[in-house]
């Protein structure tokens, strides 16, 4: 009889972990609807790059690394981000904490198949590939925002201040990323419509 592993089982519980803990929420938003989002952001924002900046990025690596990048909190949980980035040291003590879940992640897979994933969760010091990882990262605030815009559309202010600082934190990327521009400026205006107008 083989052996079983616990990895994608671990994993589909994303569904169970809710994000924005600290805040009233209308909707709640799972980590795996989050991890869905941010993955298909990040390919479009790697598309974006290789079609209109001249860019070689793997788009579909970059897609799995966004279903992939939270996994970690599936044995951490959910840290809210003015915990995480409170000061450096808690967030440097946090990043320890998610490399070590991590490892801890890959150990529940199949010894062969471990590099194959392994490459995911860890980044190499490939030039295309950091830029592709910072564009998922890119991708992971895009996706906050858009939870930022969808409180706000049902009436829900407690998303106000969270909507201001992650949409300077978008201006930042906007300068260095030209692709996280584009994306915001042609696809999140329809983030706010009803499903009249986006039919």
């Amino acid at each position: 009889m083989r052996e079983t592993h616990n990895f994608f089982a671990l994993l589909s519980r994303q569904k169970y972990i809710n994000r924005w803990a600290l805040m009233r929420n209308d909707r709640e938003e799972s980590l795996a609807e989050h991890s869905y989002e941010v993955s298909m952001i990040a390919h479009s924002l790697c598309v974006i790059a290789n079609t209109r900046y001249g860019k070689h990025l793997d788009a579909n690596k970059a897609a799995v690394i966004g279903l992939y990048h939270d996994a970690s909190e599936i044995i951490t949980g959910d840290m809210p981000t003015p915990v995480k980035y409170y000061s450096e040291e808690i967030r440097d003590a946090y990043k320890k904490v998610e490399a070590v879940a991590e490892s801890k992640l890959l150990m529940k897979l199949p010894s062969d198949m471990r590099p194959n994933y392994e490459e995911v969760f860890r980044s190499s010091d490939d030039e295309d590939e950091i830029y592709m990882r910072r564009l998922v990262k890119a991708a992971d605030k895009i996706s906050a925002y858009i939870k930022t815009i969808e409180e706000e559309k049902s009436g829900n202010t407690e998303f106000k201040t969270a909507k201001i600082s992650t949409e300077k934190a978008l201006q930042k990327l906007v300068g260095e990323l030209p692709e996280v521009n584009d994306f915001i400026e042609e696809f999140l205006p329809a983030y706010g419509k009803t499903l009249d107008e986006l039919s």
